[in-house]
């Protein structure tokens, strides 16, 4: 079964037995970009402080930083040597901060990784050949198999140097025994028509010279059909696409240089033309029929990153298209197989691993990137698809949130606020009083509401807190203020709350000011929404009516995520009036929010 982490990566790899991943594929925070692993930006296209924090101090030389490099030091002997001498030349710099982390995390990814696997490092050019060193001290330079340029981006200028328009991919294996799958790309159109200008009963082709230079003594330097390689000073090479011709029409392969050539001769696969340039026999060539693709190359350009309309954006912002990852999952895994990826962001790895029938591992150190990446997975392949793999570190009942709380207070904030169904804010505790934003609609009113959250923590929070948030609430024009609290509230607290008073309409009159428990949010609907549509009235049955598509409620918007059960809105039966609460995630991009309205 598969498996998602919510946890710091390092912590859970020391958890997990030795060999036991086929492939490795992370694409960590770069050192040159603070912003890397920020999963939505600002509405001013700045970064979310609230979700980089996880690492900026990853990145910064500090007391974390030289733990991770003595704990590297004493687990890795080749490892401990290149630290050292990166010390002498970039010592309490931030640099050295990011080769420290990325190392003693490298080493326990050695150890998980099974020896027929294979490991994929994502990096920018700015590290790339320290990581580099680092590999080979790790897993080995004998087992370094490519360096894989990715064109990220289209034209971009620099000043005053060439424009920075490409990623770095390092490729390692754990052994010379390692997975490797023959996988095509598509031919580029130009280089098809240059190239395959013959065409016969097989389809187009090219010609290929079945000679190498050189002379040499044996079979691969005596004539064939009239024809001594000699003469020109070269011997007979068939190349290995002429014997994986005949294998792929079921031909046995004879032994003899000279009898696969019969063999390639008497199936058409050689042409012979009968009189050279200067009027003698001519040379023999292969015939190199056009397959659907070439072999995949290590500069890659015909998988374009991610543009702003693309359907599988989520506003993450160094977001990778899946069709990458699908490529790098075809060559080094089969189905089946286990893949990890320490650093799962919004979850291409994952993506990509359940469409090609892989089992997967994804850690990410951010609750809302888990929330994210369960939000993909059930948008992609179904509400069913919760089934297919267990998730760990999410709060299952109070006391796993009582932990949270204690140990990341900004994550505990983060998953009230997602679990109320909101979006937290980009500075949550920072920005007067609010902690994030519930948006719903109500029957008839075009224009969204908001509900203010805010979550207060500690075992003096009091009155004071109620009056806060009402000003905030008043402040900000919104019809409702949620306090979550982790302790129970107050009597005084309670009635504070109370004598704000209601709103919403006759049929759904609801308390303005809630106080929310660790307890409640474990409840099915924690805070009560006034007037809220049931989102499944608006979603059409099977008939002819469907045809013209989701009916549109005025003032709604459309979800970046669907509700749980949406997929089967025919079979779902409601209990009495009790009102369904729609989940409205929205997303911060600016073309988003656009074509919501």
């Amino acid at each position: 079964m598969s498996k998602l982490f919510f946890g710091d990566n390092l912590d859970v790899l020391r958890t997990m037995p030795a060999e036991c991943v086929d492939l490795i594929y992370l694409d960590p925070p770069f050192n040159s970009n603070a912003n890397y692993n920020v999963l939505y930006g600002t509405k001013r296209g700045g970064a979310s402080k609230a979700q980089s924090h996880a690492f900026e101090d990853m990145w910064t030389w500090g007391r974390d930083a030289q733990r991770a490099l003595d704990e590297a030091a004493d687990r890795n002997l080749e490892a401990g040597a290149l630290l050292d001498a990166f010390q002498k030349v970039f010592s309490g710099s931030n640099m050295m901060a990011y080769l420290a982390m990325m190392t003693v995390r490298l080493i326990e990814l050695r150890r998980v990784l099974k020896a027929t696997g294979s490991i994929y490092l994502h990096c920018d050019p700015t590290a790339s050949h320290y990581i580099k060193i680092m590999m080979d001290g790790i897993f080995g330079h004998g087992n370094f198999r490519n360096e894989i340029v990715w064109k990220r981006t289209g034209a971009h200028g620099g000043a005053g140097r060439w424009g920075d328009i490409h990623d770095v991919i390092l490729f390692y294996s754990a052994s010379d025994h390692y997975t490797w799958n023959r996988v095509l790309q598509k031919h580029d159109e130009d280089y098809v028509d240059t190239k395959y200008r013959f065409t016969d009963e097989r389809g187009r082709y090219r010609l290929v010279v079945l000679t190498g230079p050189g002379t040499t003594q044996g079979a691969s330097g005596q004539p064939w059909k009239g024809y001594d390689p000699t003469s020109a000073g070269r011997h007979w090479a068939v190349p290995k696409r002429a014997i994986q011709a005949l294998k792929d029409d079921g031909i046995n392969i004879p032994d003899g240089l000279h009898e696969q050539l019969d063999m390639l001769y008497e199936h058409g696969f050689i042409r012979f033309p009968e009189k050279g340039r200067r009027g003698g026999q001519g040379v023999p060539e292969f015939k190199l029929h056009l397959e659907n693709g070439q072999p995949i190359q290590d500069v890659i350009l015909d998988i374009p990153p991610l543009n702003s309309q693309a359907q599988e954006r989520l506003g993450y912002p160094t977001q990778k298209p899946v069709a990458l990852l699908e490529r790098i999952l075809l060559a080094s895994s089969n189905p089946g197989d286990v893949v990890l990826d320490p650093f799962c962001g919004c979850g291409t790895t994952v993506h990509a691993a359940q469409r090609l029938r892989r089992e997967w591992i994804g850690i990410d150190v951010t609750y809302l990137a888990i929330h994210v990446i369960e939000s993909r997975l059930v948008r992609s392949f179904g509400e069913d698809i919760r089934k297919d793999y267990k998730l760990f570190g999410k709060p299952k009942d109070p006391d796993d949130a009582h932990v949270l709380a204690a140990r990341d207070w900004l994550e505990f904030q983060k998953w009230a606020v997602l679990t109320l169904g909101g979006l937290p804010k980009d500075k949550p505790g920072a920005d007067g009083g609010i902690d994030g934003i519930i948006r719903y609609h109500r029957v008839g009113i075009e224009q969204p509401n908001r509900a203010i959250v805010s979550v207060k923590g500690g075992l003096h929070v009091g009155v004071d807190a109620i009056h806060k948030l009402k000003s905030v609430v008043q402040r900000e024009g919104a019809e409702i203020g949620v306090l979550v609290c982790v302790n129970p509230p107050t009597g005084p607290m309670v009635r504070e709350a109370a004598s704000e008073g209601e709103v919403g309409p006759a049929s759904r009159r609801v308390q303005r000011i809630q106080i929310v428990t660790i307890d409640q949010l474990f409840q099915p609907y924690p805070v009560h929404l006034p007037g809220m549509i049931d989102p499944l009235e608006a979603i059409p049955g099977p008939g002819p009516s469907s045809k013209r598509g989701r009916k549109r409620v005025e003032g709604q918007t459309e979800m970046l995520f669907p509700i749980g059960g949406a997929h089967h809105a025919e079979n779902t039966k409601r209990k009495g009036n009790r009102p369904i609460r729609a989940v409205n995630i929205e997303v911060t991009r600016s073309e988003y929010n656009r074509k919501a309205k």
